[in-house]
């Protein structure tokens, strides 16, 4: 028997009993004829003692072991005369009488302690020393957890789980696809899916009414904090549903999540319009931990003299409620640089202050008196002491760097703290962008999403300006900023689904021979269904109020999509390209 506890087991009830212990050597102390040993598990750590006056052989082999040394020990629970409050057995020790080395360890690269000095690099490629850290572990194991109690969930509410196949067809739209060619029908290839959409909306056809999944999806493109070249989804479907039953349904998944994992009741859910969220926080997933809604200012601003202005198409700012005498000169000159920046590119800032005295000081002060800024003031609602910060420009770009700003000024006032959740729905999305690029449009979400039942003989009829206004059934679960999950009603309908494929700039032939088999199935009773997707390593970091889902997968990629521990991707042998039909030329396969 390697173990009758785990390290994070005894206690005080066990002083006296003889006991087993496994694991792994954490540090080891000398003070005289004393040797401490703290040996660890995924449990916790265990305190080792070793007496040169008892047994000195033993207390000597113990000062020979090194850091991460596998151990098997067994001696006698003991009550500590220096109580450890911070440790789960902080109340005992082990008195070792014997000690078994079960194997050897090399110095790790970097300390096994949760503020550890490896860098990014050096643990993603030591991963597995990297998993023996308490902050990496206990994400996984959160992560475990919360997977068990979305089952739990789903499965009370009558969901069933359904495998969906991981070799698929690739389709045109959404992000890249990953391809895996065939051995058996060489120069054709399969795909990694995206999503199970499509399949999905047939077990919706096939009559299994309600569906779930903890899927893993594959994109190949850039990466963020908050990406992976693969990720996983809990992936619902249901049928006969409308929007509200879908947002109920996974609204009260979300609270159960939440408390079952984390013992926290949520709040409301408000809804919000696509056209509200960007109208008043630039963003289609706006954080509600604080309010800071945008102020528009073209009619007090503009035909004053004052061109950056007169010229924009729109004037916007935000109040920081209480900054005026926190920003100096110098201050404000960094917060612009920080705006200017490429990621955001605002050419300039204004800034507006009222002080405590009641003066009122602006970067524009030249060009307006003081009434015209007291009302812009009194139009955000601000009051003494503090300050509006102002942008001006192209509709949808100066939003969207004021939402950035927004979210920089809320970090700096410490409107984002640690446990606070504000959930929220965001609805009515457009049901396709167009694209002055390619000079087409684009899904929205995707191109299986339904209009709102009222636009539906808009889209059947309307012209091209009708198209850009149309309204989808379509939604995003958002917390604390971050988009959580997001779905929509689905189109159930042969004619209506070929129409949106018209509208996508497919061709009848391309529409018949990439998604062919899903209109079929269409002419078969189709059911009006509906579903959303959670990003399921997006939920388990926001709920950990985390902003980058790596950790909380074992084995991620780093940003250039590479696994630098097994160090994929990698190259195939000429017998491998051979059996695919495939041959090199120069560094690429044909």
């Amino acid at each position: 028997m390697y173990r009758t506890h785990n390290n994070g087991a005894l206690r005080m009830s066990d002083v006296g009993q003889e006991v087993t212990l496994s694991g792994w050597l954490q540090a080891s102390r000398d003070f005289g004829g004393m040797t401490f040993i703290d040996l660890r598990d995924r449990y916790g750590i265990t305190q080792l003692v070793f007496n040169m006056e008892v047994d000195a052989d033993l207390c000597t082999k113990a000062r020979k072991l090194g850091r991460e040394f596998v151990l098997k020990i067994s001696g006698i629970v003991h009550e500590r005369s220096n109580k450890n409050p911070n440790r789960l057995t902080g109340d005992i020790e082990i008195i070792v009488n014997d000690l078994e080395i079960l194997n050897e360890s090399k110095t790790p690269p970097f300390t096994i302690e949760d503020e550890t000095d490896g860098g990014d690099d050096i643990r993603m490629k030591y991963r597995y020393l990297d998993i023996r850290r308490n902050p990496v572990k206990n994400n996984l194991v959160f992560r475990s957890k919360l997977g068990i109690e979305v089952r739990k969930y789903l499965s009370d509410q009558d969901f069933v789980e359904i495998e969906t196949p991981f070799l698929i067809k690739s389709t045109p739209e959404g992000a890249r696809d990953f391809v895996v060619p065939s051995r058996m029908n060489k120069g054709q290839f399969y795909a990694l899916p995206q999503s199970p959409q499509t399949f999905k909306q047939l077990l919706m056809v096939a009559g299994m009414d309600k569906y779930f999944q903890i899927v893993k999806c594959f994109r190949d493109e850039d990466l963020r904090a908050d990406r992976q070249p693969e990720f996983t989804q809990i992936d619902c479907e249901m049928a006969f549903v409308t929007q509200e039953e879908i947002l109920n349904t996974f609204e009260g998944l979300t609270r159960h999540l939440f408390k079952s994992t984390l013992d926290i009741e949520l709040g409301d859910f408000p809804r919000m319009t696509y056209d509200d969220a960007m109208e008043q926080y630039g963003s289609d997933k706006p954080d509600l931990r604080f309010d800071m809604k945008f102020v528009y200012l073209n009619d007090l601003a503009q035909n004053k003299g004052f061109s950056v202005f007169d010229s924009a198409e729109v004037v916007v700012g935000i109040n920081a409620t209480g900054q005026a005498e926190n920003y100096s000169n110098k201050d404000i000159k960094k917060l612009t640089e920080w705006m200017q920046r490429p990621q955001i590119g605002a050419k300039g800032l204004v800034y507006v202050k009222w002080n405590a005295d009641g003066s009122i000081k602006s970067s524009v002060g030249k060009f307006y008196s003081d009434a015209d800024l007291q009302a812009w003031l009194e139009k955000a609602g601000a009051k003494k002491g503090d300050m509006m910060l102002i942008l001006s420009g192209e509709t949808d770009k100066t939003r969207k760097q004021l939402n950035e700003l927004r979210l920089e000024m809320g970090r700096r006032m410490g409107f984002m703290k640690k446990g606070d959740f504000k959930p929220l729905w965001v609805v009515d999305f457009p049901l396709l962008e167009w694209d002055e690029e390619s000079n087409r449009f684009h899904a929205m979400h995707h191109p299986f999403t339904s209009p709102k039942k009222e636009e539906i003989s808009r889209m059947l009829n309307g012209d091209h300006e009708t198209m850009k206004s149309l309204k989808a059934d379509a939604y995003d679960m958002v917390i604390n900023g971050a988009e959580i999950g997001g779905g929509s009603i689905r189109i159930h309908d042969r004619e209506l689904q070929s129409k949106n494929f018209d509208l996508l700039g497919f061709t009848k032939e391309e529409a018949e021979e990439q998604f062919g088999f899903l209109m079929g199935a269409f002419e078969y009773g189709a059911p009006p269904h509906g579903g959303l997707a959670f990003g399921f390593d997006r939920l388990s970091a926001v709920m950990n109020d985390d902003s980058s889902i790596r950790d909380y997968i074992a084995f991620p990629k780093n940003n250039q999509g590479r696994d630098v521990m097994i160090d994929a991707p990698a190259p195939v042998s000429d017998e491998q390209l051979a059996e695919w039909g495939m041959e090199m030329s120069g560094d690429l396969a044909k």
